[in-house]
């Protein structure tokens, strides 16, 4: 990506010349891609539009779709069925809370220099023409568009039901500060680098995420990577892969350490990491 400096210029140029930007967020593997604009708003009083969770070419063809109305006079509004976005399917759209502009829309906030600005959802059905919030949508693909006119309380891309490993410390009250995303989709939440596996709780991802609220913002955690924090009020510092083992040349030596999680030796948070191994 171009300096932030430049990249703002891009911005301002793309959004003068061709009515709008289009910032593309890329999957990670676990969290969808998605992309919106910057400056319908601005051009032409309509709200920005979103979509996630579909092909990137295909996002921006349906973004660039939505600015070719807002330029023609048209305003989407939400609780109807749009044709033409979709060859074959209907979509809608929603209007997106401002709780989830952080997590989704950085950028367009900063912009916009806030949040004084509205944004719609383009939401898309699976192939029975179902919407996710429809009795028999298909579950493969629940997850894959978050529905960001709700759930900014609950932002994890899983049931609320999911079963996540932890133990009683933490069901008793004391703050999560460890969390592993399993190379398998288990997710792990510790009050200790060095969980007692004796006391290994299994519970609702839900019940963890209303007890302690700030456990959402580690959401997008990917799959092998680690979160830690100094207490439940600090920042979470993110850890990729943190089990490989360090990078050594061919007489054994050690090239390259995996980074410490606060200021724990990596073999501490490797010891958490394999809780579910046996140690």
């Amino acid at each position: 990506m171009p300096e932030q400096d430049d990249y703002e210029q891009i911005v301002i140029d793309n959004i003068a010349k061709y009515g709008c930007h289009l910032t593309l967020i890329e999957s990670n593997g676990y969290t969808p891609a998605f992309i919106y604009s910057i400056g319908l708003y601005q051009n032409y009083g309509h709200p920005e539009i979103i979509c996630v969770g579909l092909d990137i070419n295909v996002m921006a063809a349906i973004i660039n779709g939505a600015k070719d109305m807002a330029a023609a006079g048209e305003t989407i509004v939400t609780g109807k069925l749009y044709q033409g976005f979709l060859q074959d399917y209907d979509v809608q759209f929603l209007e997106v809370q401002e709780l989830n502009y952080f997590d989704y829309l950085g950028f367009g906030s900063k912009f916009y220099q806030g949040i004084d600005y509205p944004v719609l959802q383009m939401v898309w059905p699976d192939k029975q023409n179902k919407f996710p919030w429809e009795d028999g949508f298909n579950e493969d693909w629940k997850y894959k568009q978050p529905l960001l006119d709700r759930n900014a309380n609950f932002r994890f891309y899983e049931s609320e039901t999911l079963g996540v490993y932890t133990t009683s410390d933490a069901l008793a009250g004391a703050p999560v500060l460890y969390v592993y995303h399993n190379e398998n989709g288990d997710w792990q939440f510790h009050t200790s680098l060095e969980p007692d596996i004796n006391d290994g709780k299994l519970v609702c991802l839900k019940h963890l995420v209303e007890a302690d609220p700030s456990l959402n913002s580690i959401y997008f955690l990917q799959y092998g990577w680690a979160a830690s924090r100094a207490d439940r009020d600090a920042e979470w510092e993110v850890e990729e892969s943190p089990d490989e083992d360090e990078d050594t040349d061919e007489a054994g030596d050690e090239l390259i350490s995996q980074p410490d999680s606060v200021n724990k030796p990596p073999s501490a948070i490797k010891k958490m990491i394999n809780w579910l191994k046996g140690g």
